[in-house]
């Protein structure tokens, strides 16, 4: 088997992972049609690309899908851009921890910051610092444990 096929073979186990999910989004009224799965998909590697990361199976996207297509931020009109804007920032702040954190409570952290205090922005959980995402997310937005400034 050459680089081609295995790549074609990743693609498309990163495609069927997300075919996976179209009941779960049809429960909350949002679907991704073929060319939003393809999005996506290049969206992956050209994340991974950006962060130096390498990931093996389908990829992060899945358990993106069941934690953020319940989010009230979250509707047909911008999911597959929101799936895609969630999976750079996952990435990122997955180097940013060097790893400390498990896929599940990072996700989990973003979660949490995406339905709270960012209030479905995705601009604004992808502008803060590791640092203020975990503290956000351990302290329930308490204000009094927040920079301010990091969410203007």
């Amino acid at each position: 088997m050459n680089d081609l096929q295995i790549r074609q073979m990743q693609i498309s186990a990163a495609k069927d992972e997300i075919r996976c999910c179209s009941e779960l989004n049809r429960l909350y009224g949002l679907t991704l049609t073929e060319a939003d799965i393809t999005e996506l998909v290049e969206l992956r590697g050209q994340a991974l690309q950006n962060t130096g990361r390498v990931e093996f199976g389908g990829g992060i996207l899945p358990k993106l899908i069941r934690a953020f297509c319940k989010s009230p931020y979250v509707d047909a009109y911008n999911y597959t851009a929101t799936l895609g804007d969630l999976q750079d920032a996952f990435y990122y702040f997955k180097n940013e921890s060097e790893d400390r954190f498990s896929d599940d409570d990072l996700i989990e952290f973003m979660e949490k910051v995406f339905n709270g205090p960012a209030h479905g922005s995705t601009e604004v959980l992808t502008t803060i610092s590791l640092e203020e995402l975990c503290r956000w997310a351990r302290h329930d937005f308490d204000d009094r444990y927040v920079d301010e400034e990091a969410f203007l």
